[in-house]
């Protein structure tokens, strides 16, 4: 039975002196806290009237859902008073947020996706919140849009909240990966994943195969060959996931192992992708590299890119490592 909680793991991590200090200490247990307070309300559903558009659109021109703009919210204002933020910015916000002059403000940052998988809150289905933090290099000054534009290579932390049958959180500090479930009798998150690792191999991939014709060669070749099973080159079957929200595509490899891609799109050639780099493809990179497997966009890995706005797509393909490596190669070959 699971008897260490979050705090007690972040704590003694800092008493240990593993790369975290109790401002990074609070900042996870603040972020923890808001997930909580997110998943009631996720649970409630149309009961709490939360259901349903929000008759508005974020940035990339996607119709927001009230859920979003509800969790958008509560994340800014649990995090902005704690004191140990210069700013925060989102995937449902135009601009970076910076924390007011009247309130105290410290060395880190926050990026993250409120609600990861809108589309499936009207049937549903899982969704999360996915987090990123970095280090202000000069916290003393005022915070600008540069200050969040660093690869993800920089990331001093990443960490999810999958609001599914139970609440899990997940997080990673640069230690390798730990999970935490909510008990819902005493309200915290208890350690039950103490060193989560994604098998090098596997035999499941998850992807959306309604784009198939729209995806570059190397991928049509890779998936062709998934697709042909024990008859064809790769010698063995392979079975497809996939739940249209990629926390939760993402947590069902942690927890087991798989490939998950979201490739680029031929019909939207001047977009290198879909997913956003900062607010998915790399707290999601960050986590899957500190459990064993690899992360990359089809040219790069994807720790290394270097972000020129708050809102940059890429191409995502990451997972078990013997498959990302083969995928790389694929590409390569081009």
């Amino acid at each position: 039975m699971a008897t260490k909680t979050l705090s007690d793991y972040l704590y003694e991590t800092y008493q240990n002196g593993q790369l975290i200090d109790l401002p990074l200490v609070e900042l996870i247990e603040t972020i923890a806290n808001t997930t909580i307070r997110i998943s009631q309300n996720v649970r409630q559903g149309a009961l709490a009237g939360l259901l349903g558009s929000a008759g508005s659109q974020n940035i990339q021109g996607e119709t927001q859902q009230t859920l979003d703009i509800y969790a958008n919210q509560i994340i800014l204002s649990d995090c902005e008073s704690i004191g140990v933020l210069s700013g925060m910015t989102s995937e449902e916000m135009d601009e970076f947020y910076a924390i007011s002059d009247t309130l105290q403000k410290g060395r880190y940052l926050l990026l993250f996706d409120p609600l990861d998988g809108s589309s499936n809150i009207a049937i549903n289905s899982l969704i999360g919140s996915i987090f990123s933090i970095l280090v202000k290099s000069d916290p003393g000054n005022l915070v600008t849009n540069d200050d969040f534009l660093q690869p993800g290579n920089r990331q001093i932390a990443a960490c999810y909240a999958l609001y599914g049958p139970q609440t899990f959180f997940a997080l990673t500090i640069g230690q390798g990966v730990v999970g935490f479930t909510l008990d819902a009798q005493t309200n915290r998150f208890m350690l039950t994943h103490p060193a989560i690792k994604i098998p090098k191999s596997t035999t499941e991939f998850a992807i959306n195969m309604s784009n198939q014709q729209h995806w570059e060669e190397p991928v049509k070749r890779y998936i062709g060959e998934l697709l042909s099973g024990q008859s064809g080159v790769r010698k063995k079957s392979f079975n497809m996931r996939w739940i249209a929200s990629m926390v939760a595509d993402v947590h069902r490899i942690l927890m087991r192992g798989g490939v998950f891609a979201y490739p680029k799109d031929s019909r939207n050639p001047d977009k290198a992708g879909k997913l956003r780099l900062l607010y998915e493809a790399n707290p999601m990179a960050f986590l899957i590299e500190q459990a064993g497997g690899l992360a990359f966009d089809g040219q790069y890995s994807m720790l290394t890119i270097q972000p020129t706005s708050l809102h940059q797509r890429v191409a995502v393909f990451l997972g078990a490592q013997e498959e990302i490596e083969l995928i790389m190669r694929y590409h390569q070959a081009i």
